[in-house]
């Protein structure tokens, strides 16, 4: 009985590393998309991957990406980038670090924060973004 129930535990233990994982992915497909329609100029399919509680502060696409360029210019059209450390912070809730080159080639980091939707979705609930450790202009 001991066996049957270590090997459940084992299951059950894999089957949430591969959950993990699942969603891990989805998250920084999520981000992939963003940063892929901002290269793009496409402001409604970035737009589309902001959570809801993001898209009532900015009503359409295009004060959305207007509070981007002012604010969020290296997640624009960097030169590139790559995922760092993830972190799940609640329930359904993602932390995903992101280093990037921005166009005139400063390095920045960027710490996203992702919620999974109703229907299952990942979209972008934050971006705090910093210079790297280091970088000066």
């Amino acid at each position: 009985m001991r066996t049957v129930a270590s090997l459940l535990f084992l299951v059950l233990m894999g089957s949430a590393a591969q959950s993990d994982d699942v969603a891990r992915g989805a998250a920084r497909a999520t981000i992939e998309r963003q940063i892929d329609a901002f290269r793009r100029n496409d402001a409604p399919a970035a737009y589309a991957e902001a959570a809801p509680q993001i898209r009532n502060l900015f009503p359409s696409a295009e004060t959305f990406i207007a509070m981007v360029a002012k604010g969020y210019a290296p997640v624009l059209r960097p030169r590139s980038y790559r995922f760092e450390s993830v972190q799940e912070t609640a329930e359904d809730e993602i932390a995903q670090g992101v280093s990037l080159q921005d166009e005139a080639g400063l390095d920045w980091v960027a710490l996203y924060t992702l919620q999974r939707q109703a229907d299952g979705q990942w979209r972008i609930t934050g971006c705090q973004l910093k210079k790297a450790p280091g970088e000066r202009v």
